[in-house]
């Protein structure tokens, strides 16, 4: 599978606008700034939700969101994902019926970006999941996986105030999508694995945004061992990957990482000493997430 099937697009005029402004000086200038939309997602002939989302890949974001909240399951029909810019909205249709109503009743609100909810029986689910034991993820790939994100194009480098999340298998970035929230591009991802039958169980999830509950939890559903950001952990996130065998490494920069679940698939194959620090450019990218 070739890399970066899928990546940002920072020329994109679509997705950033040039504001005029001044500095601390008070010296004119013009900055890129993201630009965010409503799009409204339907299950059928349901409204579900209104997202706020920078517009880019409506389709894979609704199936994902679908997805992650358990509304569709992996062994549903989609007979249709239709989009229509001009109202905003996007409508998935399956081959039979769902149970979203019983689903709509059940949520909750939880930590994260306005959209982080999750409903009750995801949990129910949960202990259920069995991810890949002989999964494994070497220093090396690691480092080259972290090089190749925070050197790629994006629109956080072009504008700011945006969250990444990439798909790699071994060393290849395969997706790299970016979203106002983190949990947007987490199921951008999610979408278009399903859309395209990308198989999880050898997969490394890499994300911007702090290791919370929900993330971790939507890293499961997808059946992804492996999980790596540059940010930090809540607590209810590590106890979450330690129950389901997850391989949890956060503080990902340059040579340094803290991994505090499922360290036993970590192959330590490369010299740390020999891997570059990141340069001001590259730390700059995700530093927003950090607090996010």
């Amino acid at each position: 599978m070739d890399e970066f099937l899928v990546k940002p697009d920072p020329a994109d005029p679509r997705l950033t606008r040039r504001v005029a402004g001044v500095d601390q000086d008070g010296a004119p200038l013009e900055t890129g700034v993201v630009v965010e939309r409503p799009l409204t997602l339907f299950l059928n002939g349901q409204e579900i939700v209104t997202m706020m989302t920078i517009g880019d890949r409506p389709e894979d974001l609704a199936v994902g969101y679908l997805l992650n909240q358990n509304m569709l399951r992996q062994g549903d029909e989609i007979v249709a994902v239709d989009h229509d810019a001009e109202t905003d909205t996007v409508v998935v249709r399956t081959g039979g019926r769902t149970d979203f109503e019983e689903k709509l009743r059940k949520k909750t609100l939880t930590s994260g970006c306005a959209q982080g909810t999750v409903f009750g029986d995801v949990m129910e689910s949960f202990g259920s999941i069995t991810l890949a034991p002989d999964a494994v993820l070497r220093t090396s790939w690691l480092y080259r996986i972290l090089r190749k994100i925070n050197t790629a194009p994006s629109l956080y480098l072009e504008a700011g105030a945006i969250h990444g999340c990439a798909l790699a298998a071994a060393d290849r970035v395969l997706l790299y999508m970016e979203d106002v929230g983190r949990h947007n591009a987490v199921d951008k991802i999610a979408g278009y694995m399903f859309r395209h039958a990308i198989a999880p169980e050898d997969k490394i999830f890499y994300t911007t945004g702090r290791l919370t509950s929900e993330m971790v939890i939507k890293t499961v559903q997808m059946r992804i061992p492996i999980l790596v950001s540059r940010s930090g952990f809540t607590a209810w996130g590590v106890e979450l990957a330690r129950q389901a065998n997850l391989t949890l490494i956060g503080r990902a920069k340059g040579a340094r990482f803290v991994a505090l679940a499922g360290e036993q698939r970590i192959v330590r194959d490369a010299d740390a000493r020999a891997v570059a620090e990141e340069d001001r450019r590259q730390q700059r990218k995700g530093g927003l997430d950090d607090a996010a």
